[in-house]
């Protein structure tokens, strides 16, 4: 759904219901209403509206990446032969459907794109990277960032 509202139609209690569901998205309507001081009705009519109006974008369970096998985390900056519209779409449609890639931003830079991609290990990557990376569209070059240590990872809004 498209964004229609805007920072400042939010009032307090919505501040308040946004900050609460970031912080524990599990919260039930009861918990959350309680917390904030409305009644469970004006909560739920209020999310309803957040999520409605494109504030709240999804809800989603947050998994441990190494109890699922992924715990190495890649950053990849890539460079594409040319700054063009098509090559960028060119290159924003296949990288959407690659699985592996979580994030993928347009940066201003000596790079065109930042990838953030989590794999089981160095080996895993080194695969994905010759298979799947290198053969899209209008990739000249990329360089590989391992993390060493997550500091900050999915960080809550400050707002």
């Amino acid at each position: 759904m498209e964004f229609s509202g805007s920072y400042d139609d939010l009032d307090k209690i919505d501040l308040a219901i946004l900050r609460h569901l970031q912080a524990d998205g599990r919260l039930s309507n009861a918990e959350l209403a309680q917390r904030i001081n409305v009644s469970p009705a004006t909560c739920h009519r209020r999310t309803q509206r957040l999520f409605d109006e494109g504030y709240i974008a999804g809800v989603r369970a947050q998994v441990a990446p190494e109890k699922v096998a992924l715990g190495a985390l890649v950053i990849v900056g890539v460079v594409l032969d040319r700054s063009t519209p098509e090559s960028f779409a060119a290159f924003e449609t296949a990288i959407t459907d690659l699985p592996f890639v979580l994030d993928c931003h347009l940066v201003a830079g000596d790079f065109d794109y930042f990838l953030k991609i989590r794999v089981r290990d160095m080996s895993d990557f080194n695969r994905l990277h010759g298979d799947k990376l290198i053969a899209l569209p209008g990739v000249r070059q990329t360089r590989t960032f391992f993390v060493m240590k997550e500091v900050i990872d999915n960080a809550a809004l400050a707002f």
